[in-house]
């Protein structure tokens, strides 16, 4: 498995990628309220994405099977969908949603990557911690992500806390390695596998990773919906996804999509 390190020069344009992906992430959470569309979501970001020099990362992906390129600039799951939902005029925001908004850029020749969940109004207290636990679990990955941790410590921590609240983490789908391409070596889960012991991640400086918990209310099982591409849960409860862009250092992770 070859990981690609990045140069500090390299790192700093990952940074204007990420920043170009916070800065649309925030417009878009101001926006999101009841009877917007998930489509006006999508306009908006990419309006906000080429004027600020760069390609949304997303839209022409190929899919597998009979899915067609991804449609979107933006990936917009409500409720029950987990991640990859496609934004749509028919589907608007309602009152007591969460929205799963995962966007990416391409900026002279480097990704940015990120995801966050939004609450829209009022939500049942089990959603809101949901949501704020997700959120943590992040925070614990990007807290002791360092030079020469093994990812299984760090995955160990994140799936230990989540599962502790109540909730469970996704499986088919992880974090990755991000540079010039989208998806890099290594993958980054965030649970413990027997893959992940036998074959384990040792963190080095300018390691520059996508971590990116996906956390279930109910069961950790999903399902992919009939358009190919979004993934639901299997028993229909919420999912939450929180997702940050960050290069290993000598003193620890250095956040580049805040």
């Amino acid at each position: 498995m070859a990981i690609a390190l990045k140069t500090n020069e390299q790192i700093e344009r990952m940074r204007s990628a990420g920043r170009l992906v916070r800065q649309v992430l925030n417009r878009l959470g101001e926006m999101i309220a009841p009877g917007v569309t998930t489509e006006e979501l999508d306009v908006e970001a990419e309006q906000m994405c080429r004027a600020g020099g760069g390609e949304p990362l997303f839209k022409g992906v190929p899919g597998c099977g009979k899915a067609g390129p991804f449609p979107g600039s933006i990936c917009c799951s409500l409720n029950g969908e987990v991640v990859h939902g496609i934004p749509s005029p028919k589907r608007s925001i309602s009152e007591g949603d969460i929205v799963s908004v995962d966007f990416g850029v391409l900026l002279d020749g480097w990704c940015g990557d990120a995801a966050e969940t939004f609450i829209c109004g009022d939500v049942p207290d089990d959603v809101r911690r949901l949501v704020n636990v997700t959120r943590q679990s992040l925070a614990i990955a990007v807290e002791m992500t360092r030079p020469k941790m093994t990812w299984s410590t760090v995955a160990a921590a994140m799936q230990s806390y989540i599962e502790a609240e109540g909730f469970s983490v996704v499986r088919e789908f992880v974090g990755h390695g991000i540079g010039c391409e989208m998806w890099e070596e290594p993958k980054i889960p965030n649970y413990v596998s027997p893959e992940l012991r036998s074959r384990d991640i040792v963190l080095a400086e300018g390691m520059v990773l996508a971590i990116e918990p996906m956390v279930n209310l109910g069961g950790h099982e999903v399902t992919i919906a009939r358009d190919g591409w979004t993934v639901l849960t299997q028993d229909g409860l919420p999912s939450a996804h929180f997702e940050h862009m960050l290069a290993v250092t000598p003193s620890g992770a250095d956040v580049l999509t805040t």
